[in-house]
């Protein structure tokens, strides 16, 4: 008799891992005006596509399509120099499916679901058993060979994930109502009012934007939506309601597979979809023990790395020391003279002499010139900080120059820079 590791293992084989990566990702404000939201740079050297598509890889599933449509240059790009290890001798692939126009000369993807549906030649022809739907824009760690695994043993054909969230924020998400068998009866989006877990009065379930499904079940509901004139094509507004409202879709909890390196470790997911949110998920990272685990070696997070040298600190004088503290560096940075407190910069970042920079999210590529003081920002790819600006002190100043969030956190792009 085969163990349920085992079971498992054969389950994801017989997968096709489809990532949903052509969301426009307006409320990142510039941080998306030349790149698809998964593409955005997330923790010091990944981009946030990278955890979802690494789940992938460590639950072994090892076929994966990627369907992109919005500014998808950038995200190409890096699945083509990152992605590329998989073996199609061994039926293991990562394929690209931009829209195409595959119906007519007039149609794009028109939702998520339209996205599958256009593809379906292409996926039928792979053969899979089971299929599981991933947005790819989410910051997690999750084995989806459980949910797999969930789904068959209670004989369903389709499950959602769903992570409890405190009811005060559920109302940004779609949210679940669950029965005693966790056999969802509702489903919500974005709720006035959020139905609680039973017994957590305090707690509501929202959907991850994770699904699975059985292959030709996937099939039948595809078409029978393509069909449907009233239908806006989409998973989580049309595909995932209608069937809730048939009493066949079932929920599984994101804490029965989330991959978490200590029994007392919380399960940890984000949805990175504002400035705010975006700021503070990479923030949690340089916490002493930081509530998602990127150092567990068995649970690996892939990207595409440049070849740089490791992260350098300069000068010891008394008033111009190169530190940082509480703080991640990535490769190829240069703190000279100047101090990084709780902060996080990615590669190739200068900071430069006298320069000082507390609760910062700097991305790529940034010099900050000497003197400058920048406090809870985030700053875009290639940014040239000049000497002696000051951020997140002012903020009247803050908001006339950039982009400021309703809770101060402000984001500083390069066009932003030139119009000073």
């Amino acid at each position: 008799m085969l163990s349920s590791a085992r079971v498992q293992e054969r389950l994801a084989r017989r997968t096709i891992a489809l990532v949903l990566a052509g969301g426009r990702g307006s409320r990142l404000k510039q941080l998306t005006d030349r790149r698809a939201k998964p593409a955005v740079f997330f923790g010091g050297k990944f981009r946030i596509i990278d955890f979802a598509l690494s789940n992938c890889i460590n639950s072994n599933i090892r076929r994966i399509a990627v369907l992109t449509q919005y500014k998808a240059h950038s995200l190409l790009r890096h699945l083509q120099m990152g992605w590329s290890f998989l073996r199609p001798e061994m039926n293991e692939f990562l394929d690209l499916l931009p829209a195409q126009q595959r119906l007519d000369e007039a149609t794009w993807y028109r939702g998520t679901a339209d996205a599958v549906f256009q593809n379906l030649d292409i996926l039928q022809a792979a053969r899979p058993e089971f299929f599981v739907v991933l947005a790819g824009d989410h910051i997690y760690k999750m084995d989806y060979s459980n949910m797999l695994s969930d789904m068959r043993s209670r004989g369903a054909e389709c499950i959602v994930a769903c992570v409890e969230v405190p009811i005060e924020e559920a109302t940004q998400f779609g949210v679940m109502a669950v029965d005693e068998s966790m056999r969802i009866v509702d489903f919500i989006e974005k709720p006035a009012s959020p139905p609680c877990v039973p017994g957590k009065p305090d707690r509501a379930l929202a959907s991850m934007g994770v699904y699975a499904f059985s292959a030709n079940f996937l099939y039948s509901e595809l078409r029978c939506d393509h069909d449907d004139p009233q239908s806006s094509n989409d998973f989580g507004k049309d595909i995932i309601p209608r069937l809730v409202s048939r009493g066949v879709a079932v929920a599984h909890r994101f804490e029965d597979s989330c991959v978490i390196t200590t029994p007392e470790a919380q399960a940890y997911w984000r949805d990175v979809g504002t400035v705010d949110a975006y700021w503070a998920a990479n923030l949690d990272l340089v916490m002493p023990t930081p509530a998602l685990d990127i150092y567990d070696p068995n649970w690996p997070i892939w990207t595409y790395q440049q070849q740089l040298p490791p992260a350098k600190f300069v000068f010891n004088d008394h008033d111009r020391r190169g530190m940082a503290v509480d703080s991640m560096v990535s490769g190829g940075c240069i703190v000279s003279g100047a101090q990084v407190e709780r902060s996080l910069l990615f590669s190739s970042v200068r900071v430069n002499s006298h320069a000082t920079a507390h609760e910062a999210v700097i991305l790529p590529e940034v010099s900050v010139g000497r003197h400058a003081r920048l406090q809870k920002v985030v700053v875009d790819r290639g940014c040239r900080i000049p000497e002696g600006l000051v951020v997140g002190e002012d903020p009247e100043e803050d908001a006339r120059r950039f982009y400021r969030t309703d809770a101060g956190v402000v984001l500083i792009s390069g066009d932003m820079l030139e119009a000073l």
